[in-house]
């Protein structure tokens, strides 16, 4: 993937909307842009953590991030905790791809095979289900040769009406 090990700058407002523009007809993909925007810009955990974002979409997003010395437990792997981080930035930014601050009402994880310090971990999350204010998320953990790291599972709890980009298409479509 190439990611540095001092971490990729924060994603900015690369999007192609512009923030005066108020203007509904917006695609669901570029409110899931402008939603993940909005939300980078503030992450300074994931930011520090050196996570960079691949993908988003309505209802999913991908972050990758490399394994760093300062990751490692005790036993030389990577900690769970900072797996289980990575998949939790990729869950935060799905379920908030619909321009409507949502929050984690919860999440579970397994983890399936240590992590190594030089690996590049990708975590792709997707929707499962989202129906009024609640959600469930998938998010798969893979290390750079596909091999899979964490399953995990989030649900979430939508914060009815709070936009994240104001003027912006707000909630799920249809």
């Amino acid at each position: 993937m190439g990611l540095s090990p001092n971490g990729p700058p924060p994603v900015g407002p690369t999007h192609a909307l512009d923030a005066a523009d108020t203007d509904a007809s917006h695609s669901p993909q570029q409110v899931a842009e402008a939603a993940r925007d909005a939300i980078w810009q503030r992450d300074q955990v994931s930011v520090a953590l050196g996570m960079q974002v691949l993908a988003v979409g309505p209802g999913s997003a991908t972050l990758a991030m490399l394994v760093r010395q300062d990751m490692l437990n005790g036993l030389g792997s990577c900690h769970g905790g900072i797996v289980s981080t990575l998949a939790d930035s990729a869950f935060a930014l799905a379920c908030n791809s619909y321009n409507e601050a949502t929050v984690a009402a919860g999440f579970d994880i397994n983890l399936l095979a240590a992590a190594q310090r030089g690996d590049t971990l990708t975590a792709s999350a997707r929707e499962v289900s989202k129906a009024g204010r609640t959600g469930v998320y998938d998010v798969a953990v893979c290390d750079q040769q596909g091999r899979a790291i964490a399953a995990f599972r989030g649900r979430s709890y939508t914060l009815k009406g709070r936009a994240l980009v104001p003027g912006l298409p707000v909630g799920k479509p249809g």
